[in-house]
This record gives structure tokens, sequence and C-alpha cells, in this order.
């Protein structure tokens, strides 16, 4: 397994927006993903410099991807 990339959540939004996800809303420093497409998924990244490795593989988890999907996508 390759290991997580060092990503901020920007850079993470930008990924996740290439496989269906949109900014719903913001708030406060979380940003909200939703899938257009079923199964509509809820993603809440953190607007952060650097998202912590438990973090990013819990959104990796959640949207469905692997983390070679994850590197693709970056």
């Amino acid at each position: 397994m390759p290991r997580l990339p060092i990503v901020s959540g920007r850079e993470l939004c930008r990924a996740l927006a290439k496989v269906g996800y949109r900014i719903d809303h913001q708030t406060g420093s979380h940003i909200i993903l939703r899938h257009e497409e079923p199964p509509y998924r809820r993603l809440t990244i953190p607007d952060h410099k650097e998202v912590a490795r438990g973090t990013l593989r819990g959104i990796i988890r959640q949207a469905g991807l692997s983390v070679e999907a994850l590197l693709d996508l970056l």
C-alpha cells in the first residue's frame, strides 16, 4: 500500500471534484462536499494547510476510494 500524501484541504476538494463531489457549503474551517449522483454521500473536509493522516484515511474510506485512486486524482 502506498503512503498517504501530505495534502491540504483545498487540494483534497479539487481532487474529489474530479469524481463528482461539489462544495455544498462551508462552516467555519470545514468544507462540506456532496456527491451529485447516488449514492448521495456527504464529506466534511477540514480547510487546513495539512490534513492529518488519520483524517485523510477516513475521508478516503467515506468517499469509497483507495489510496491509489486518490494519488491518481492528485
